[in-house]
């Protein structure tokens, strides 16, 4: 038989390798990490054996005399929402186009379980993308000290960061909103610690006023599906013939609960989301929505992160606002 039971269940060592190869645990480290430091009949013996023993090196022991595992982390608010299904692929395919494994891990919108992530996460990882991050800006800025940060959807000055201009699509609804009639809106809000909730509404108000339009604030509402009814009905009960949702999961809840109610959708109340996620123009009616270059943020998310740039850039990608059957003119006064 030979040294090593390949029976058992245990994952093979290195210093299983020596012995069956017959050789120093110290040779066997050289012949698979470092081959041209021994000869090439012991690099034969040894990386032979290896393969016959199945053998997998420790990612974070290989780590050890050059500080990098090759592991990239990003975490997101909500893995079901289908915004981040782009992202995740664009960074995916950098992080492997740069030799690097992509561990995804869900915040569920929350301080605590994006902390509690980075605390077991953190010294596995050569860096890290925060999506929408709900942590406080002093506790980014110490991550940022332990380890490189890249910020989506989140600014903080000094800190690397992409962000989609929410500002310049909100603008665009209004400007859309306004040209079709519409001279009242509701806007359903978002979460209250989201600041791409609080760029959107800053945006969207200061777009009204310019163009003398009145708009109200609803909400928050879980950036949802489920939240449409409760927005939907709270929204009708302004008066407003437009509302825009915080992302597109909470406007296709509107749009089902305007359908239960009967509420004719443009011809009684338009509707606008964020996001363009998968669905929203096949939905019924199909969702006007502001559309982000989501696969092109996770792959400059990546690059960002593996090239470490001083100063820290703050990257803004551009919006586009996709005008589809859930918008048109209001309705007749008093009709």
């Amino acid at each position: 038989m030979s040294g090593v039971d390949r029976g058992r269940r245990r994952a093979v060592t290195l210093q299983d390798i020596a012995r069956e190869a017959q050789v120093a645990v110290s040779t066997a480290s050289r012949a698979l990490s470092d081959p041209q430091r021994v000869s090439a009949r012991t690099r034969e013996q040894v990386q032979e054996v290896a393969r016959r023993l199945g053998y997998r090196p420790n990612r974070l022991a290989r780590a050890l005399p050059t500080g990098r595992t090759g592991m990239l982390a990003v975490l997101v608010p909500d893995i079901t929402n289908p915004h981040h299904f782009g992202l995740l692929r664009g960074a995916e395919a950098q992080a492997r186009a740069a030799g690097s494994t992509l561990v995804i891990a869900d915040t569920q919108q929350s301080a605590e379980l994006e902390e509690a992530h980075l605390d077991r996460l953190g010294s596995a990882l050569d860096g890290v993308v925060l999506g929408s991050s709900r942590l406080a800006e002093a506790a980014l800025r110490d991550l940022a000290d332990r380890l490189p940060v890249v910020l989506y959807n989140r600014p903080v000055d000094g800190l690397a960061s992409v962000v989609t201009d929410s500002a310049d699509g909100s603008r665009q609804i209004v400007e859309h909103l306004v040209a079709l009639g519409h001279r009242s809106i509701a806007y359903l809000a978002g979460p209250a610690d989201s600041w791409s909730d609080g760029e959107r509404w800053r945006a969207l108000s200061a777009s009204a006023q310019s163009a003398a339009v009145s708009i109200v604030r609803c909400g928050p509402f879980p950036p949802t599906v489920d939240s449409g009814p409760a927005a939907a009905d709270i929204g009708l009960a302004t008066g407003a013939t437009a509302l825009v949702a915080f992302n597109d999961l909470l406007g296709i809840g509107v749009l089902r609960r305007l359908g239960e109610r009967g509420v004719g959708v443009p011809g009684q109340i338009s509707v606008v989301g964020y996001d363009d996620i998968f669905g929203a123009d096949f939905c019924s009616p199909p969702l006007t929505t502001v559309a982000a270059p989501v696969a092109e943020a996770g792959r400059v998310l990546v690059d960002v992160l593996l090239a470490g740039r001083e100063p820290a850039p703050a990257i803004v990608l551009p919006t586009s606002l996709l005008v589809r059957a859930s918008t048109g003119p209001p309705p007749p006064a008093g009709g």
